[in-house]
């Protein structure tokens, strides 16, 4: 499942960045008419891959801190405050990652 991940990692890559450096070419002609080059479409996918991938590793995150939160609270129930508290600030700086990723995600489609 590994080596199928990085293929497909490996291909959209590719995509993104040489179907972009070939449509620059097409790009000037095209662009005075208005039309939307390969390379802009591609971006859009890359761009959206990106913020996918950013929304679903800050979901893997905040379930695996919340698990074992709970996993902790019922081994030391007189900890609860203090893990709870815990629990929410790493949260939050695993929301804070996730929503730059998907920002930067999403500027590289302009």
């Amino acid at each position: 499942m590994k080596n199928f991940l990085i293929l497909i990692g490996t291909v959209f890559a590719a995509l993104l960045f040489f179907g972009s450096d070939t449509a620059m070419a097409a790009e000037g002609a095209d662009a005075a008419q208005g039309a939307v080059t390969t390379g802009q479409g591609l971006k859009g996918i890359g761009g959206g891959i990106a913020a996918a991938f950013a929304a679903v590793g800050a979901g893997i995150g905040i379930g695996r801190i919340g698990g074992s939160g709970v996993e902790s609270i019922a081994r030391q129930p007189e900890m609860a405050g203090t893990i709870s508290t815990q629990m929410i600030i790493f949260a939050a700086l695993v929301e804070g990652v996730a929503l730059f990723a998907v920002v930067v995600g999403l500027l590289a489609i302009l």
